[in-house]
């Protein structure tokens, strides 16, 4: 929800999601959700992660924004998804660990504080509780006890903690209101609480302050990112080609881009150095040229060391020798023989040199 102070005494409140802007009023808010929400996530329990943005402007109202997160659900229903409590959890975090976030952990005042998962959560990513903020809600239906709650801060709430009434059924916002504010006057144990931690104005001036002072603390390495974020964009845009309106222009940019090629080729085929490409192990040439051509060595050895094992010692040159038998001188190898010989070698191993050709990157060239 985008709260945002608005001159005109009419507010404007409006629903935001997926590209979409749908009007609404004070009175059909919750349908519009409703309907906005089966839009999104399905008529089924389901959830989704594709924000939905209530925008109120109006009169009065702090400029804030909150984010209103699912409730954590570790056993899922019917129609929910078997990691529902995975999905969620995720959701969460997300929202909750930028350290720009204001946490507002929303508790009943019924239950026990120390065993909330939300307040685990939350303490993952603010373990002091430096902005984290505790709401106890339906302050009205468990006031026995409340006070030594909200006091002896057993979970370590950083900001402290804001009880509030939920409004119920029809009220409208004053009325609801009107109503607490009786109640936190005259209860007799809601009213021995502080009045500086009661009711949804004090929750929503607390939200501001805390807000404020958050904003105060991040903007300089908020504004440090910025400038780096440009800086780097700037950087990479003045890498980008000119405007080229003339063919001159054209071919000095391409004989620009030739010049740069090749001497990113001279660096990494001849002098071995390998900066620009100091991760990318393909583009390291010399290296793996050298694994080549021992490979390339062991290959030739090995198809020899096939030929001329123990088993096949001098078998092929004595049937070719037998095969060639002519009248001559003895003593003197026939050429024959000779020429089969070599032919028979050529042939072991005249595929390495293609093969090995086949085997180079096709980024080395």
């Amino acid at each position: 929800m985008r709260l945002q102070n608005h001159l005109s005494p009419q507010p404007e409140i409006f629903l935001e999601f997926d590209g979409k802007v749908l009007p609404t009023d004070e009175e059909n808010i919750s349908n519009a959700i409703s309907a906005a929400t089966e839009e999104i996530a399905g008529h089924g329990k389901g959830i989704s992660d594709t924000p939905l943005t209530l925008i109120v402007k109006k009169k009065g109202v702090p400029d804030l924004t909150m984010v209103d997160l699912p409730g954590i659900t570790r056993v899922p229903v019917h129609g929910q998804p078997d990691d529902i409590y995975e999905q969620i959890s995720r959701i969460i975090m997300e929202f909750i660990t930028p350290e720009e976030s204001v946490i507002l952990n929303v508790l009943s005042a019924s239950v026990d504080f120390t065993t909330c998962e939300s307040i685990r959560m939350s303490q993952k990513v603010d373990k002091n509780g430096e902005r984290t903020l505790a709401v106890v809600t339906k302050a009205d239906k468990a006031p026995e006890g409340l006070l030594e709650k909200v006091t002896a801060d057993d979970v370590n709430i950083g900001l402290g903690y804001v009880c509030v009434r939920n409004r119920i059924g029809d009220e409208s916002y004053d009325e609801a209101r009107a109503l607490e504010a009786t109640l936190f006057e005259t209860h007799p144990l809601l009213s021995t609480i502080s009045k500086s931690m009661v009711g949804i104005p004090v929750l929503a001036q607390r939200l501001v302050q805390i807000q404020a002072s958050i904003i105060v603390k991040c903007l300089p390495d908020i504004i440090r990112k910025i400038n780096d974020k440009l800086s780097a964009n700037m950087e990479d845009m003045n890498k980008l080609p000119k405007n080229l309106s003339s063919v001159a222009e054209a071919m000095t940019a391409f004989m620009h881009v030739l010049g740069c090629a090749k001497e990113s080729l001279r660096k990494i085929l001849i002098r071995g150095e390998f900066d620009e490409y100091s991760d990318v192990f393909e583009m390291h040439c010399t290296a793996r040229l050298a694994e080549m051509l021992n490979q390339y060595s062991d290959q030739l050895q090995s198809k020899t060391k096939e030929s001329e094992s123990k088993h096949n010692f001098l078998r092929d040159e004595i049937k070719d020798l037998e095969e060639t038998k002519a009248i001559g001188l003895p003593n003197f190898l026939p050429r024959t023989a000779f020429l089969v010989q070599l032919q028979k070698k050529f042939k072991g191993i005249y595929s390495a040199p293609f093969e090995f050709r086949c085997c180079f990157p096709t980024s080395f060239f």
